[in-house]
């Protein structure tokens, strides 16, 4: 019996100690157990690289072009979370995240990101316009037939002379203008013989009539001393410009209102440019516009938007705009070509990010934020303005939103890999993010 008691005594303890160390392991084991399901694993299959949308599960050709499969690994997180950034979280729906990615630390050694908070920023703009030189219409004129006559000599010679005030332009046959021009003799011989006060209206009447009809103070005062008024009578210019159009000839007879000649001022000229539609509502009078010319090297010439055209042009889908400068040492010919510079200042501070964050794929505009150091997600956008290398955010982001400006296009690409773009509340839940 005692043999039997000690055998039994053995087989408990040895149980008790099983028992004991089985509990012992289970304790240790537990942390693991904790931090195992946190663990990524790599999942892998195989796609064609002109077809990402083929996945098979071991290595051959695509079945559509042919190309051998390459093998694509995958991390999967068994926690299927997504990790929004800290500025961003429950300020974007889910409707403007279309993709996600999650580098590998393999990819992140040669993966060397730049970011840029998205900040409110003042924005200034440059127009940059070709404009053309005009002969302003405030500074035509011409020079008229006053009375009717005919033409015996004409002293501008072509198109183009330069004709200032006072300068002759046509000797005229008029012997209406002759007959005005004896009696104002007439009337001068009789005041100063009588004095009258009949006499001096009749002088002061004929002396007005000269005047209006072009004739000049020295002119008929010649006439008075010689006693004799000329059969071909000349008449001076009242104007000062560019001949554009010559009508006179001799011979010709001219009707009291027909012009002789037509002039253009070019001390003022007027520069019309034409500028997009996509900037025509920013355009206001009284904005300053830089003029270079090729004509004057190195000189930059200022103005001001002093007209804007109210209709569009329908061919070129341009909008009409004018500016006044001084040529008052006339270098600038009707004609020439200007490089204009507008600046302009946009009104209010918009949220901007740099011009190398957005990707423009012709349907849609989109950035790619940070948000960790693995993952990345890719949101639409919608612009404004762009001025200096910034962009106005419309819609899409929030200020402090860490977006990617270097390494963007190689998320796009890993994107494109894994199927492209999609609308991320219409994925299925598939257990894991690229």
């Amino acid at each position: 019996m005692n043999k039997h008691l000690f055998l039994l005594l053995v087989v408990a303890a040895v149980s008790s100690s099983c028992t004991k160390n089985n509990k012992e392991v289970k304790t240790e084991a537990s942390p693991t157990e904790q931090v195992k399901p946190m663990e990524a694993k790599t999942n892998s299959y195989y796609t064609c690289s002109m077809h990402p949308e083929v996945h098979e599960d071991k290595p051959g050709k695509c079945p559509i072009c042919h190309m051998n499969l390459v093998k694509v690994e995958v991390e999967e997180d068994s926690a299927n979370q997504q990790r929004p950034t800290s500025s961003s979280a429950g300020s974007d729906s889910a409707a403007e995240i279309i993709a996600k990615v999650k580098l590998r630390k393999a990819q992140l050694s040669h993966f060397n990101p730049d970011f840029f908070p998205v900040t409110k920023m003042k924005m200034a703009k440059k127009i940059r316009l070709l404009g053309s030189v005009l002969q302003s219409e405030e500074k035509e004129s011409s020079i008229p037939a006053r009375i009717n006559g005919r033409v015996e000599k004409v002293y501008v010679k072509s198109t183009g002379s330069f004709v200032k005030i006072g300068d002759p332009v046509v000797d005229i046959y008029s012997p209406q203008l002759i007959t005005a021009g004896e009696e104002y003799l007439l009337a001068r011989e009789s005041f100063n013989k009588s004095k009258s006060r009949e006499f001096k209206e009749m002088l002061t009447q004929s002396e007005e009539r000269l005047l209006l009809w072009g004739i000049k103070e020295f002119q008929f005062e010649k006439w008075f001393k010689e006693k004799s008024v000329p059969k071909q009578i000349t008449i001076h210019s009242a104007a000062t410009g560019i001949v554009r159009k010559r009508h006179a000839t001799v011979g010709k007879y001219f009707k009291e209102g027909q012009n002789f000649f037509e002039l253009s001022d070019l001390s003022e000229i007027w520069v019309e440019m034409d500028v997009y539609e996509h900037d025509a509502a920013l355009i206001e009078l009284g904005q300053k516009v830089e003029l270079e010319f090729s004509s004057l090297p190195g000189e930059i010439l200022e103005g001001e938007v002093d007209f804007i055209n109210p209709v569009l042009e329908e061919k070129s889908r341009t909008l009409k705009i004018r500016t006044t400068i001084s040529n008052s040492k006339g270098t600038l010919k009707p004609g020439m070509v200007a490089d204009a510079t507008l600046s302009l200042d946009l009104p209010g501070e918009p949220l901007v990010v740099p011009r190398s964050a957005v990707i423009d794929t012709g349907k849609r505009k989109v950035v790619w934020l940070k948000v960790d150091d693995q993952s990345f997600q890719a949101k639409i956008i919608h612009t404004g303005q762009e001025s200096e290398g910034y962009v106005e955010i419309k819609h899409g982001l929030v200020e402090g939103d860490n977006v990617v400006i270097e390494g963007n296009f190689l998320l796009d690409a890993q994107a494109q890999l894994f199927g492209g773009y999609e609308d991320m509340n219409t994925q299925k839940s598939s257990g894991h993010q690229h």
